[in-house]
């Protein structure tokens, strides 16, 4: 079952309850509409999905991307069965399956491996719909060397425009991560990529990179993307490493309603401490 179909047939009977009941707002709901997830890189990667959708619980981060290849097993080999289990984990939680991380790029020179990650992304565009999630991530990872930039954005704007399309048949965006080397997680480019795909349903999910400052600046490179901008990766709140007051401003200005995910490569000693602080510092800066 759908999460959607099971809020669907919870709803009626739950309402009679509901109504007698006074109902205090959550964190989240107190804020601009922003809310605070998880992506499994790589504080959850060696957690299954009963352990992420606990530890997601127990620290107020209602929302999870399951990065491709990590322990929780949700992979485009699951049968029907596992998919419906899966859906029915989160159906049953108070944490939202945002969407399914993969690895599916197309800067390739080689136009058989770009249909191949095409391919691979309509097939992690089923799964993310059969088990309930709203979106799949995908992402540039470089920009070949000898081959005319221009040649290559084209080509992955392209190959957006074909998955986007796909997904809008199944209910399931794609959100182009800004990620990569060699000039592939420069805004100028994503903007380019995207404005190449011309799909409402090729989106843009917002990565807190270095490169986010270069050319013109960090307010610059925002405006560029803003209005596609469907969810953001933040890092650990506790570190410098980005400037997240800027950060959260321009989100609140932009009046974005999203998903926030945290993921971070460096993986502290007890997670589920970090987490909870890191949802202190994240309440802080969208209440300020």
């Amino acid at each position: 079952m759908k999460r959607r179909d099971f809020l669907a047939t919870t709803t009626i009977a739950s309402a009679g309850l509901l109504a007698s009941q006074p109902r205090l707002a959550t964190a989240d709901e107190k804020t601009d509409g922003m809310k605070l997830g998880l992506v499994t890189y790589n504080w959850g990667r060696d957690w299954d999905v009963p352990t992420l959708i606990r530890n997601c619980e127990e620290t107020g981060f209602r929302g999870i991307e399951l990065r491709s290849t990590h322990k929780h097993g949700v992979e485009i080999s699951l049968d029907a069965g596992q998919r419906s289990e899966v859906a029915k984990r989160f159906a049953d939680s108070d944490v939202e399956l945002v969407g399914l991380g993969s690895a599916c790029e197309y800067h390739s020179p080689d136009p058989a491996i770009v249909k191949k990650n095409i391919d691979e992304t309509k097939q992690f565009i089923k799964l993310c719909a059969d088990v309930g999630g709203s979106g799949v991530k995908v992402r540039p990872n470089g920009i070949p060397k000898n081959v005319p930039i221009e040649k290559t954005l084209n080509q992955i704007g392209m190959s957006l425009r074909e998955v986007a399309k796909f997904g809008a048949e199944h209910g399931v965006v794609i959100r182009l991560e800004v990620h990569g080397r060699d000039g592939s997680a420069e805004l100028p480019n994503i903007h380019r990529m995207i404005e190449v795909a011309d799909h409402p349903n090729a989106v843009v999910c917002w990565n807190c990179n270095n490169s986010d400052h270069s050319g013109q600046g960090l307010q610059h490179n925002f405006d560029l993307v803003k209005e596609k901008i469907n969810v953001v990766h933040i890092h650990d709140l506790r570190s410098d490493i980005y400037p997240w007051e800027q950060l959260f401003a321009m989100l609140k200005q932009a009046k974005f309603t999203g998903w926030t995910l945290l993921e971070d490569g460096k993986v502290p000693n007890d997670i589920v401490a970090a987490m909870h602080e890191n949802r202190k510092v994240w309440d802080g800066l969208v209440a300020s």
